[in-house]
């Protein structure tokens, strides 16, 4: 492994971004039942008035976090259309795992400490964080893993209250398995640079609850179970993820660009029950499924209805009347 003596954390523990004195150059899921976990529905009542009175969102929250600029969010898998076919669950499931930046907070001593971090979701919706020991976040997770993640996704409109937000509540632990390092690389190929660096190190966020803010009337709380994926549905598509990606990228390469909406190469790099990930060096986009997903087939139609999807959006006009 790579050892130095102190190399700032490239987050906002440290001003700089990256690791001193290197350049920034390029170089690793249980659906619904939303219950406000034993709280009475007054409770609830006053939790979405106090949404309301803080101005939330009007209408559709869209995209996911990095959703709609990245081409990454889907709809409303991506806490998009508010309608009354809207999943809460889906939206909050979706928006951790389009995520690419969040605040994580922790205790200072009883205090609250928020830091900038990087998340990145495994297929079973743990987030995993690459931390560096010289921040004062990772010793706080040391002493105590009790710990919140929140994540957003794009705004509406100039009015910030219209963003899609959840907020993960649950444990920390550091996760010295390396496919759990490849994995937040796969997702984060850019810190390659320093995740080998000594005092940098694997955790993951084992989810205990949450709460979704999708818009106007809409906080849910969200217990454990609900974040959390099928997991027989989730084994089973795993077991084909290494044979389903190769054949991706193998046969399909355009489809792909066609679905990302940029020039390739793109290379599927995740799949889930609930969509999967691009990347074209350093920029990772995810991608949801028009509806989850449980095995090889359920994924190669969902996949062709995307292609498909995106080739007639790309076809419409791009100005003046149709």
């Amino acid at each position: 492994m790579a050892q130095r003596p102190s190399d700032p954390e490239p987050n906002d523990s440290h001003p700089s971004g990256q690791p001193s004195g290197r350049p920034s150059g390029q170089p690793s899921d249980r659906p619904p039942g939303l219950i406000p976990a034993g709280e009475p529905a007054k409770e609830m009542a006053r939790e979405q008035a106090g949404e309301q009175a803080a101005g939330a969102t009007q209408g559709p929250a869209q995209g996911g976090a990095q959703g709609g600029a990245q081409g990454g969010a889907q709809g409303g898998a991506q806490g998009g259309s508010q309608g009354p076919s809207w999943n809460p669950v889906g939206a909050a499931r979706h928006l951790l795992r389009a995520a690419r930046v969040g605040t994580l907070a922790t205790s200072d001593n009883g205090h609250p400490f928020a830091s900038l971090v990087t998340p990145a979701c495994t297929a079973d919706l743990t987030v995993l964080m690459l931390l560096s020991r010289l921040s004062p976040h990772t010793r706080h997770l040391l002493a105590d893993g009790r710990c919140s993640l929140l994540v957003a996704g794009a705004a509406e409109n100039a009015n910030p209250q219209t963003t899609p937000r959840v907020t993960l509540i649950g444990m920390a632990e550091p996760d010295p398995d390396p496919a759990a390092k490849a994995r937040f690389l796969t997702i984060h190929p850019y810190a390659a640079l320093y995740a080998d660096f000594t005092d940098f190190s694997i955790f993951r966020l084992h989810p205990t609850s949450a709460q979704l803010v999708g818009g106007f009337g809409r906080a849910h709380r969200l217990k454990r179970d609900d974040m959390l994926t099928d997991t027989i549905a989730e084994a089973a598509l795993q077991q084909a993820a290494d044979t389903i990606i190769a054949h991706c990228n193998t046969h399909h390469a355009e489809a792909l660009a066609t679905i990302a909406g940029s020039a390739p190469p793109w290379r599927m790099v995740t799949i889930d029950t609930d969509g999967f990930d691009l990347a074209q060096a350093n920029d990772v986009r995810r991608f949801a499924w028009p509806s989850p997903v449980s095995d090889a087939e359920g994924a190669r139609n969902a996949l062709q209805h995307l292609a498909q999807a995106a080739r007639m959006r790309a076809a419409q006009p791009t100005g003046g009347a149709a």
